[in-house]
């Protein structure tokens, strides 16, 4: 199983970027995405993701700025970020993982990380 994530780059603060993760291998269709990210010195924290009944939960510091999608039939997960801040600034990456693993946990398959950075 291989998590292949793309679209991380350098932006300007308000600007917009896209990051993109394709899923490769033998993942259960009930698997679920989501994103996360860790900033220099910090955890790795939730940034958005799908939780076991289809709903999606944002951290509260990008509610109303991310959005996150996913396409079943590839197998792929996005992450739309706009109005993007310095303290967004950080490793993204993505992960699938089993319908019963709560959100907070470190279950599943990862990605290699994606660097944001976003300048002031």
């Amino acid at each position: 199983v291989q998590l292949q994530a793309s679209g991380g780059g350098l932006v300007q603060a308000g600007g917009s970027q896209r990051l993109s993760c394709a899923a490769s291998g033998s993942i259960s269709s009930s698997y679920r995405m989501g994103w996360y990210r860790q900033a220099p010195g910090k955890q790795r924290e939730l940034v958005a993701g799908f939780t076991n009944i289809g709903t999606t939960n944002y951290a509260d510091s990008v509610k109303g700025r991310f959005t996150i999608s996913r396409d079943n039939v590839k197998n792929t997960v996005d992450l739309q970020m706009n109005s993007l801040k310095p303290e967004d600034t950080a490793v993204y990456y993505c992960n699938s993982r089993p319908p019963w693993a709560p959100l907070n946990s470190d279950y599943g398959y990862w990605g290699q990380g994606t660097l944001v950075t976003v300048s002031s």
